[in-house]
């Protein structure tokens, strides 16, 4: 008997992809529930071969439903995530509402899925910042190695980060400079079409934005809390996948050679490594792929123990949605919950 898996925020970007991947996977769902706003109530979602109407979620009785995969945002999720938990349904949540709630696990299932079983606490489980799932699943096996003393990233974030309205932003940008109209500015600071804003999220006191801290405080939780890390985040005129240019500082000695071949046998990681042209991923590459790419390994002889590499990888996929179902699926794994029709 399968499990009843209900998707809050249907209709968004992540919430799409989270049907998809759902369906692609063959997760062992008996019964799928598009859940929405009212005023996305009937709206038409796939599911696979299916289509699905979006259901509201105030309606919702989550009693006899075993996983819930939350895209709707902070606010929707900090009054609802905790309404869902106390009905034995566990949350999965792509916000950042409970991400730094010591309570909360906060999983990339590649790094460190056995912290899974401690989502009973408040049957609450986080999905990290996009930018940061990925950095994760690359720095863990090196980190195992050799282990990492201090991390400098600078991202370079695709639109669709922001939502559907960052990426409608710059479709309607580009366009309008192609046919000489007015360029609107509405969801970034700045205009976007062939442009970069070193700006992602609100600006902090020190004058790190929050995407920023995010990416620090999250490495510490998941990996590893000595871990030093700076981040320089950038929205680029780009509509999916997100980059990183990662400078690394360990203890003990690595060459690019050790790190290329630690980061081959990897989960979750694809090498793509030639010194020519085109012997490296871009992220247009990497869009609909569940990998998280590495390019570029070279060593830093700027400092004692130093590797420079390029990070790229889905950011609907594996910097959200694939990452929510990827915990699902290693819960199962683990025999952390069976289905509740099962009584």
């Amino acid at each position: 008997m399968g499990y009843k898996v209900a998707v809050v925020g249907a209709t968004g970007n992540v919430g799409r992809e989270m049907l998809n991947i759902l369906a692609e996977r063959q997760f062992p769902a008996d019964q799928v529930v598009a859940l929405a706003s009212s005023r996305s109530i009937g709206t038409e979602v796939s599911y696979g071969d299916k289509v699905l109407k979006c259901k509201q979620l105030e309606h919702h009785d989550f009693s006899d439903t075993d996983i819930c995969l939350m895209s709707a945002g902070g606010d929707i999720s900090k009054e609802w995530s905790p309404r869902i938990g106390a009905q034995k349904c566990v949350v999965i949540d792509n916000s950042s509402a409970w991400r730094y709630d010591q309570d909360v696990p906060l999983i990339v299932p590649e790094v460190n899925a056995a912290a899974i079983k401690g989502f009973t606490k408040k049957y609450i489980i986080a999905n990290p910042n996009c930018s940061t799932a990925q950095l994760v699943v690359a720095l863990k096996p090196l980190h195992d190695h050799a282990t990492i003393t201090r991390v400098v990233v600078s991202t370079y974030q695709s639109v669709s980060g922001a939502g559907k309205e960052g990426m409608d932003e710059l479709d309607r940008q580009t366009k309008a400079l192609y046919s000489l109209g007015d360029v609107q500015v509405k969801k970034f600071t700045k205009r976007i079409a062939f442009n970069l804003i070193p700006h992602i999220d609100v600006f902090m006191e020190d004058g790190y934005t929050k995407e920023e801290w995010k990416m620090m405080v999250e490495t510490k939780k998941i990996l590893d809390p000595k871990i030093k890390l700076t981040a320089t985040c950038v929205r680029v005129p780009v509509f999916i996948s997100h980059s990183e240019a990662v400078n690394l500082e360990f203890e003990k000695p690595i060459t690019a050679d050790e790190a290329r071949e630690i980061l081959r046998a990897a989960p979750g990681v694809l090498v793509v490594d030639k010194r020519e042209n085109g012997g490296y991923i871009t992220p247009h590459e990497a869009a609909g792929e569940d990998a998280t790419y590495i390019s570029r390994i070279r060593e830093d002889a700027t400092v004692e123990n130093g590797l420079t590499f390029w990070c790229v990888s889905d950011n609907l996929r594996k910097g959200a949605a694939l990452n929510a179902i990827q915990i699902a699926e290693s819960m199962l794994n683990q025999k952390l919950i069976k289905p509740k029709a099962q009584g």
